[in-house]
Formats: C-alpha cells, structure tokens, sequence
C-alpha cells in the first residue's frame, strides 16, 4: 500500500527552485539563496570556514553560546578572532561594534547572532550593520532564531550571510536551512584556498553546480520530506503575511514577561531590558536557592508538552526559558506555561498570583 510519507515522487529541479525563490520573498533580500539539506549548523559552518582563513581578522561578538561555537569555528580555521563578550542579559550595541573597529582597523569580518534563543536576547542588526558597512568588513550573522519573529532584512542591513532555519519562528522542519549570500561573500570564497570544495560543507559547489548551472540540476537529491515542509510553512507565512507572524510573536514575548512579573514567585526577566529581549523565548532568572531545572521539570509533570527547558549547561541552575515561537506563540501557550511555573513555585512555599499573571498576559496580548 502506498503512504503519504513515504512513496514521494523526485523532487524536481524546478519545484527545488521555486522553493528557493520563496526563501529570498520572505528576506525580501536578491542576494543568492542556497537551501541546504541539513540543519542550520550545517550552513553557519561552511559559511565561515568558505569566508575565514589565515588572513581573516574576525570581530565575533558573543551574546550567548552560538557566539562561543562561531569563534571557535573561526580559529579553526586560522583566522585571528577579536571577541567582544557581552553579558548574556543584555545585548550588544553599536558603538561597542565601533569602538573594537577603533581597536583593530584590520577586522574585515563581524559574526553576530541575531536573537540568542539560548539566553533571550536579541541584537540590533540594523544599527550593528551601518557600522559594518562604514567600515568594509563582510557580516556573517545567524538568525535561524529570529526569521519569522523578527525582521530579517540582509539587503537593507548590509549582510552578506544571512543564515536562517525553519524550526523555531517559521514553524517548519529542522533538517533544512537556508543562506544567502552576497557578490562580495561569493568573492571572498572564491579568492580562499581553504574553502571547503566537494564537501557537504561546500557552498561553493552549490554555486558552481546550481546556481551557475541555471538551476536545471540538483547536486545530490535532495531530502524531500523537509523540503516539502519547508514549502508548506512558506505558504502559511504567506497566506496569514509576514507581519502578521511577527507580530503574533512580538505579543507573546510581551505577554509573557508581563505575566511572569505579575506572577512573582521570585520570578525575574532574564534579560533586564525588554527592548533587548528576544521574540522567540522569554528567559527568566529564579529566586536564589531553587534550582531551575528542578523547577522546570517539575512543571512539566502535568503537561510534558509546555514549551519550557532549563538554560544549558551552566545555565541549568537559575534560567528558565519559555519558548513562544512557532506554534507556541499563542495566548494559551503562555498561560499554561505560566500556570505551571507557578503551580511548581507555589510547592517550594513560593507566593504566587496566579489569576493576576493571567490577567496580565490577557491585557498585554490585547
């Protein structure tokens, strides 16, 4: 017997295509877009090691542990990496992306997260890319995190790699990305001994057998299933419009860090400043001598499929995350998730107000 799922016709050239031309619509941007058959890590990789080299200097500005993998991935390479660190409760601004410019007027290479899903917060790419510009450098920023919550605009902000995935705000799959890629990246890649070539991690061998080639002929077959869900989401963003996902997004950081002040409990925004805080996840700090992923899991007891985790690694102990994105940016998503974090407050003798963190996320999301 035949199944939806499984017996798929070849995906052809031209739907691939048709896909691809979607992806470069919803970033309003004319650069080349590269779908790529993995999850997003896998283009946030080749795209450094296709750009950095032993003559790289790199600005890698680190809001949360992205920033951390990027520089690592960078050094590797044997590029000379400039870290500029910020708190994870804040973001970066600016003038901090200037005065390291004063510093080191060799850097010719910024790498920057858009919104750090991880840690909450979310950075200003637009002011952050005027600088870029001013100065020359190529801009490499990951925003698989901020697509679809935020506006994600590489023309208009001087990127030329804007890296994006479809699991979190787009509400699609995980196992296909997308990246575009501007003349001067392309460029820069080709000019580098060290880009990866014949690899999985090659763009240049998209450009050279696809794009070059008039999109007639795929490289490898590609991974149907996602990319079927990728289309799919594609069209219910299109359907509903861009604004109105970001939007619907926007209203639910809002509400959920309205909701959890009036919760109380001991309960604290992560991240201080709301216009620092990120669309997608609503971090929040617990009161001293409660352990978050205790807090966490016994929450989820209830409902295992409340969008709430523990921060990672040393984080684990005093972060919850509450994941309004996708799906999950719904008023009912962030009561519930509310509800619960205050039902597991209450049983460490916590105070809560459970009905005033209801009324708030009801009058904020209105």
């Amino acid at each position: 017997m035949t199944h939806p799922f499984l017996d798929l016709a070849p995906l052809s050239a031209a739907r691939f295509a048709e896909i691809q031309d979607r992806v470069a619509r919803l970033l309003d941007t004319r650069q080349d877009v590269v779908i790529m058959q993995g999850e997003a890590l896998l283009p946030l990789e080749g795209a450094i090691r296709g750009t950095a080299g032993p003559g790289t200097t790199a600005l890698n500005v680190v809001t949360g542990p992205y920033g951390q993998t990027f520089g690592n991935w960078l050094r590797d390479c044997g590029a000379t990496v400039v870290d500029l660190e910020v708190p994870f409760h804040t973001a970066v601004t600016a003038e901090q992306i200037r005065e390291a410019f004063a510093e080191r007027p060799e850097i010719d290479f910024v790498s920057l997260v858009h919104a750090e899903a991880a840690t909450g917060n979310t950075n200003p790419v637009a002011e952050i890319g005027d600088v870029v510009q001013e100065r020359g450098a190529l801009f490499y920023l990951d925003a698989v995190a901020s697509v679809g919550a935020e506006p994600v605009l590489p023309d208009a902000w001087g990127v030329d790699l804007c890296v994006i995935g479809a699991q979190k705000a787009m509400g699609g799959p995980a196992g296909v990305s997308a990246v575009s890629v501007s003349e001067r990246a392309w460029a820069r890649m080709a000019a580098n001994p060290g880009a990866p070539r014949r690899s999985y991690l090659s763009l240049l061998d998209w450009k050279q057998r696809w794009l070059d080639g008039g999109r007639k002929a795929l490289p490898h077959a590609p991974a149907q299933l996602e990319m079927l869900a990728l289309e799919a989401c594609l069209e219910r963003i299109e359907k509903v419009g861009l604004a109105a996902v970001t939007a619907r997004h926007a209203s639910a950081a809002a509400a959920t860090r309205a909701g959890a002040l009036a919760l109380g409990g001991g309960l604290e925004p992560f991240v201080y400043e709301a216009r620092d805080a990120a669309p997608v996840a609503t971090t929040l700090r617990v009161p001293a001598g409660l352990v978050a992923s205790e807090l966490v899991a016994r929450a989820l007891e209830g409902d295992p499929t409340l969008p709430l985790a523990a921060g990672g690694g040393a984080l684990s102990a005093e972060m919850i995350r509450v994941n309004h994105y996708g799906t999950d940016a719904t008023v009912s998503a962030v009561q519930a998730s509310l509800a619960a974090l205050g039902a597991a407050l209450a049983e460490q003798g916590q105070a809560v107000d459970l009905e005033g963190a209801r009324r708030a996320v009801e009058t904020t999301w209105r």
